[in-house]
């Protein structure tokens, strides 16, 4: 079992977009827990979808009417809702009792969220910027299609088209920025009609 609930990075461009939100779980169906929101102490209600064997963890351990702390891939179906995909939780004490030394507590505290990938947008008048982030091939070798993430925070438009990992924290139904470092540039394929063509 690991001491964190975010595995550590294992090589400079590594993609990913990741975080913790303390909350209750509350599915929209009783009969079925793989949709809802949860309720968070601040009084947002997070759009959450439960993601495979989480479900089978909620049924068999979790008090659900008690807040947890969920492990969670952020995504935005409009800039301003905050939608969260639920591939974990982080309870140590209930899920592991006899393993030594893990605690329910995080160093980064609740809500915090670790995106890294493509700057493709920023206005720091405007305090907005978007990351652009790439998934890993699947199992069939088919690729996911690329999604962005609209955050709030500064970011010098001289970084655009770098990779950039980000310290986010959770506000409301924001991301905001805590901390950045600019990683390298990201290597621009040649789209259609972009670049000379060779010409013979």
């Amino acid at each position: 079992m690991r001491q964190h609930p975010i595995s550590p990075v294992t090589e400079p461009m590594q993609y990913r977009a990741i975080g913790v939100v303390r909350g209750t779980y509350v599915p929209a169906d009783p009969e079925q827990l793989t949709r809802g929101v949860i309720q968070t102490e601040d009084g947002s209600s997070l759009d959450a979808v439960v993601l495979g064997r989480v479900l089978t963890l909620m049924r068999r351990h979790l008090d659900l009417s008690k807040p947890h702390l969920w492990v969670a891939y952020p995504r935005f179906r409009d800039p301003d809702q905050l939608h969260l995909q639920l591939v974990g939780v982080w309870e140590p004490s209930t899920l592991s009792p006899d393993e030594p030394g893990s605690s329910d507590d995080l160093p980064e505290g609740d809500g915090y969220f670790s995106v890294r990938g493509e700057l493709i947008y920023t206005r720091p008048d405007d305090g907005e910027l978007v990351v652009k982030i790439r998934q890993q091939p699947r199992a069939d070798g088919s690729r996911p299609t690329p999604f962005k993430l609209q955050l709030k925070g500064q970011v010098d438009p001289a970084h655009l088209r770098h990779f950039v990992s980000l310290d986010l924290r959770r506000q409301g139904q924001s991301l905001q920025v805590e901390n950045h470092e600019v990683i390298a540039p990201v290597p621009q394929r040649a789209g259609k009609g972009k670049g000379p063509r060779g010409r013979r």
